[in-house]
């Protein structure tokens, strides 16, 4: 009998360094509030440098109106060689009686910036990702709208003779613009494209995207009478929501969906390889299954020579 005694295990190191039995906490409730309050206002100086920059670059192009005037007048000339309609066919119902066309200046004078903003706020607080989305893209269609006030001064169909519209505004009221030659906040020679237009069909487009159910599709409602305010206002052609429409497309186009899958990395893609087929157990009564030397077949009976006797 063996009497030798195992030999006993090697020993474990152990890590003689202090646990701190202190646990780890999360940031307090007022350093995170802090922090979301820091960021909103980071985001809110962000868009109003963003707004002042295109009121500033606006105003810096002020004073062309003899170009903005022609340009008006070719814009009225193209649009009836395309056979689009007559804006006055949408100011004409609005003159009718004086509670439409105020309703009408009160929608694009309260409307278009509120709107904006508080769409903003809420994407900011509910989908941040959505919210960089849209502030991207209204940034970047400001941007392009500032270049093309610069390249084609416009005037407005309300100040361009040849279209006939009234300056609903001025005669009922309430006005966003004064006289043209003593408004020194806002230069209304540039009429090319629509911001109103432009910023309604983002919004739109943003809270679709995070809406859901048959019912999201109402917030198109929003561009779509902003674009008819517009028009029916005598402050916007056609062409000028066109255009808008048209660069915030290629934008939204240009820029990644926050819903979108990242890409792979760029790089020699790794070899697949192929997957390890187990095959299948034979089944006892398949036909595969080998006939058995002593259970002769009916083609053997035949070859047996017959018996004797």
């Amino acid at each position: 009998m063996d009497t030798t005694q195992p030999a006993p295990p090697p020993p474990v190191a152990v890590d003689a360094r202090p646990v701190d039995p202190t646990p780890v906490e999360a940031p307090p409730v007022d350093a995170r509030r802090a922090g979301a309050v820091r960021r909103a206002l980071r985001e809110l100086t962000l868009v109003a440098v963003l707004f002042l920059a295109y009121k500033v670059g606006r105003l810096a192009v002020a004073g062309r109106s003899a170009d903005a005037q022609v340009n008006g007048e070719r814009i009225w000339w193209f649009e009836r060689l395309l056979h689009l309609p007559d804006e006055a066919a949408v100011q004409a119902p609005l003159l009718v009686h004086e509670l439409p066309v105020r309703l009408a200046n009160c929608y694009y004078a309260y409307v278009h910036f509120p709107a904006t903003a508080l769409c903003l706020v809420w994407l900011y607080l509910r989908h941040p990702a959505h919210y960089r989305w849209t502030r991207r893209a209204l940034a970047a269609l400001t941007a392009s709208a500032l270049a093309l006030h610069v390249l084609v001064p416009l005037a407005p169909p309300r100040m361009t003779a040849l279209t006939g519209l009234v300056d609903t505004g001025r005669r009922y009221g309430p006005a966003v613009y004064g006289p043209p030659e003593a408004d020194t906040l806002s230069n209304q020679y540039a009429a090319m494209p629509s911001l109103h237009v432009g910023w309604a069909v983002a919004v739109a487009v943003a809270l679709v995207v995070v809406s859901a159910g048959r019912w999201r599709w109402l917030w198109l409602a929003h561009p779509v009478l902003t674009l008819l305010v517009v028009v029916g206002t005598g402050n916007h052609y056609w062409l000028d929501g066109v255009v808008a429409v048209t660069l915030l497309g290629l934008i939204l186009a240009a820029l990644p969906r926050p819903d979108a899958p990242p890409r792979p990395p760029a790089g020699p893609v790794p070899a697949r390889l192929r997957p390890h087929v187990v095959p299948a157990p034979r089944r006892p009564g398949g036909a595969a299954r080998r006939r058995s030397p002593r259970t002769p077949s009916a083609a053997d009976a035949r070859l047996r020579p017959p018996r004797r006797g």
